[in-house]
């Protein structure tokens, strides 16, 4: 303003915006004036006339520069949505959705889990949001959460298979919702307290219906697995990319125990998880100087992440930002949609929703 470093309410002093500026002049009675009065008179209605387009300037102005901020704003938010739309079968319906609760939401996770295929995959997401996501979903995403692990839950007791994967799932959620009740506040989780108390109870009960699983040997005559050439035995062992599988393996007969010791089954284990450059930061020899594959690859496991392998996964199509599952075609309309597509894993597909 033109009084800046002045006391605009001292007595007698006026500013009027005029054709060459702001003028100060004097009133009457306090004797003397500044700037023409009489010209000023006589542009009276010019300088009402230019006193009202330069308000409307001003106010035209400044919704200008809202505009702009607003758009800017926009334009960074949604860069930062990632918006994503997810194809339902072979319909050409698209959701959109910007988190991760709305996406666990649309995709159909529970007639996920009856694919073999796909229940690994979804077992590891279910684990990944245990562990630090569960706060960030809805409260109908975490009720659905909750209803799918339940479906999860009676697969395996009526397969019987995959029972040490649901086992450390239910305990790596039981840990998380421990710590979140207790240590950082019961108002980080959706809903009642009383409801995620009794969840918590439904997660002690399966894990004791998973320890009380007996695993009966079915009534098979034909050829096993002992009764293969070793070399078949060996090659088969090696296709496995758990090494807690091949120790499980190696308890069942003695002549599988030797095999499960193998240096070179857990030589390609390690290889197959981990670069060459962690392997030699974490070499252990044995007691007759050579590498302790079986030791080195435990050790790495606690240090590095494995390798992760699944049947089927998620694709994105960076085009149209469609997610779809690997064998369902959606409706893109790239020239080449088989180059568009890229697969994620349980983790790539939390990452699309972090901003």
């Amino acid at each position: 303003m033109p009084f800046l470093g002045q006391d605009w309410r001292s007595p007698g002093q006026s500013w009027v915006k005029t054709a060459d500026g702001w003028t100060r002049f004097l009133d009457e009675k306090s004797g003397g004036f500044v700037g023409d009065i009489s010209s000023f008179c006589k542009k009276d209605d010019h300088n009402k006339e230019n006193l009202f387009n330069n308000l409307n300037y001003d106010v035209a102005a400044k919704k200008r520069k809202k505009d702009l901020l607003n758009n800017r704003a926009k334009i960074q938010y949604f860069h930062q949505e990632k918006w994503i739309y997810v194809h339902k079968g072979s319909t050409k319906e698209r959701h959109g959705y910007c988190t991760l609760g709305e996406a666990f939401n649309r995709l159909d996770f529970s007639s996920a889990i009856l694919d073999s295929r796909r229940f690994n995959y979804v077992v590891r997401l279910l684990e990944l949001i245990a562990k630090s996501q569960l706060t960030s979903l809805s409260g109908i995403a975490q009720k659905n959460y909750m209803n799918i692990l339940e479906k999860v839950v009676q697969k395996v007791l009526e397969d019987q298979q995959n029972i040490r994967l649901i086992r450390e799932l239910l305990q790596t959620l039981y840990t998380s919702l421990c710590t979140l009740v207790q240590r950082v506040g019961k108002s980080v989780l959706v809903g009642n307290i009383n409801m995620w108390v009794h969840r918590m109870e439904s997660i002690l009960h399966w894990q004791q219906q998973l320890n009380n699983i007996q695993i009966t040997r079915p009534a098979f005559k034909g050829t096993t697995f002992t009764d293969l050439p070793l070399c078949l035995q060996l090659n088969i062992m090696q296709r496995l990319s758990d090494g807690r599988d091949l120790v499980s393996l190696g308890q069942v007969a003695p002549d599988l125990q030797v095999l499960s010791e193998d240096r070179l089954l857990w030589k390609k284990l390690c290889q197959y998880h981990f670069t060459d450059r962690q392997i030699r930061k974490r070499l252990i020899l044995s007691d007759k100087g050579q590498l302790d594959w079986k030791k080195m690859y435990f050790k790495l496991i606690r240090c590095y992440p494995r390798k992760e392998q699944y049947g089927d996964t998620l694709q994105l199509c960076r085009h149209c930002h469609i997610l779809s599952w690997k064998g369902t075609d959606h409706p893109c309309t790239a020239n080449n949609p088989e180059t568009c597509s890229t697969s994620l894993s349980p983790q790539d597909f939390i990452n699309l929703f972090r901003f």
